[in-house]
């Protein structure tokens, strides 16, 4: 967009906007903000504008106490929802210490760094993400229930997809507020849905995933729903991923296509040896792609979901495919991460990964797709995915490349909130415990 101070006063007078909420993101992913008003717009421009750093989780550094607010200007909407006059509006932020300096354990300064590493290169990574979701019903009081929304499952229409108006308004809504949209469909299980933005480099697609998440929960509510982007909150069906769709451009150009690729995939060299880097980081990958207790439920035999290492072009086994696209529009698929991922981190870590791959000029493994099994996704000779949160741990705390990509801090600050996350699940008692030995014993 390119907006300059004088835009955003002018947008401001103009639409009539009251209200302004100053949002980051924090280590997990989770959208944070500070709201002020029009009288202190100008201050928020000038970069004066505090948060207490202390009181954000993965944020807490003695001497980084104070940071300030630096505003994206490009990414400055106003919320559609909001009223007619007195509107509210809001800009994604980037965090800056006392001194001036960029706050190294930003997650969108982490990606900015890994983005800045590859045009050095001569590449931009383009990023198509499919974000899914769950809806489901509210009780009286407003409270979220386990009944899901609808019983619809892939591609149905109304009045057995009741999940269309809402998707809908959704994607209205982010049209309002300046996003291109690719589509949306219900997804198979009940009460799931999918909706897709257009490619876009990887800065603009992190920011419209976190967009993305406030503008779900927001019109759920506003319909008597609850939104989750929770990987498995069902026993027995397909969780949500965020399947991300992978290319580098130079010069404007998609250099992941090659007519004359000897596999006969359309590929060029390059985008192998981007894929063979992904692939021989992906054990450590996965905390990042997969980061909660709950992320491994989904990745499990029968739910669509890859459990190895592999690529592949026919089935939904392999953890990256290649999707039959036309030949301009080659790319890569791949399928493990799920919506609870921090987009900044996971695509900073995935693109150093494949940029390694170029630099070392590997050469992924042979296609796997006639050794995996079509049901369970495994097969011996394949390296599997991490099978819970304390594998992926490990990996993670052993990968080098991608602790050099996030830095040593933030990385200590993640892996002890990870920590902590998972010894607490493994010493909670469930509903399942005692439903299984309560009586029996």
């Amino acid at each position: 967009m390119g907006y300059t101070r004088d835009d955003i006063i002018d947008l401001v007078v103009d639409h009539d906007v009251k209200f302004i909420r100053l949002q980051f993101t924090d280590l997990f992913g989770t959208l944070k903000n500070v709201a002020i008003t029009v009288s202190q717009l100008e201050k928020a421009l000038n970069n004066e504008c505090m948060v207490d750093g202390a009181s954000v989780e993965g944020f807490l550094h003695m001497e980084e106490n104070d940071m300030y607010l630096k505003p994206d200007l490009d990414t400055f909407v106003i919320f559609p929802w909001r009223p007619q006059h007195g509107k509210v509006a809001r800009f994604l932020c980037d965090l800056y210490t006392a001194d001036g300096k960029p706050f190294t354990a930003s997650p969108r300064y982490v990606l900015q760094r890994a983005v800045a590493k590859a045009k050095e290169m001569g590449y931009q990574l383009q990023v198509g993400p499919e974000c899914e979701f769950f809806l489901f019903q509210t009780d009286d009081s407003g409270k979220p229930t386990l009944v899901p929304h609808d019983q619809a499952t892939y591609f149905d229409l109304s009045p057995r997809d009741m999940g269309e108006n809402t998707r809908r308004e959704i994607c209205l809504t982010l049209e309002d507020m300046g996003f291109e949209m690719e589509n949306s469909h219900h997804e198979k299980a009940p009460g799931q849905n999918e909706v897709d933005f257009r490619y876009q480099d990887a800065l603009q697609a992190a920011d419209s995933i976190m967009t993305l998440k406030l503008v779900v929960k927001t019109v759920a509510q506003r319909n008597g729903l609850f939104a989750t982007f929770m990987p498995k909150p069902l026993n027995g069906t397909n969780g949500s991923g965020m399947h991300i769709n992978l290319s580098l451009e130079k010069d404007g150009n998609n250099v992941f296509c090659d007519a004359q690729d000897p596999r006969g995939l359309g590929l060029s060299q390059l985008a192998y040896q981007f894929m063979a880097g992904v692939l021989a980081h992906m054990e450590g990958l996965t905390l990042l792609t997969n980061p909660t207790v709950n992320s491994y439920k989904r990745l499990r035999s029968g739910y669509e979901a890859p459990q190895a290492i592999s690529w592949g072009i026919t089935n939904r086994s392999p953890l990256i495919r290649i999707p039959n696209c036309k030949a301009d529009n080659k790319h890569i698929e791949l399928r493990s991460p799920d919506p609870t991922c921090n987009p900044y981190l996971s695509f900073a870590a995935i693109l150093m990964a494949g940029l390694w791959g170029i630099e070392q000029k590997l050469d992924v493994p042979e296609m796997a797709e006639a050794a995996l099994k079509a049901q369970s996704g495994l097969a011996p000779d394949l390296r599997a995915l991490p099978r819970d949160l304390g594998e992926a741990m490990e990996a993670f705390a052993k990968d080098t490349l991608i602790r050099q990509t996030l830095g040593e801090a933030l990385c200590e600050k993640y892996l002890e909130a990870k920590k902590r996350e998972w010894d607490q699940y493994q010493t909670s008692v469930t509903d399942w415990e005692r439903q299984q030995y309560f009586g029996a014993y």
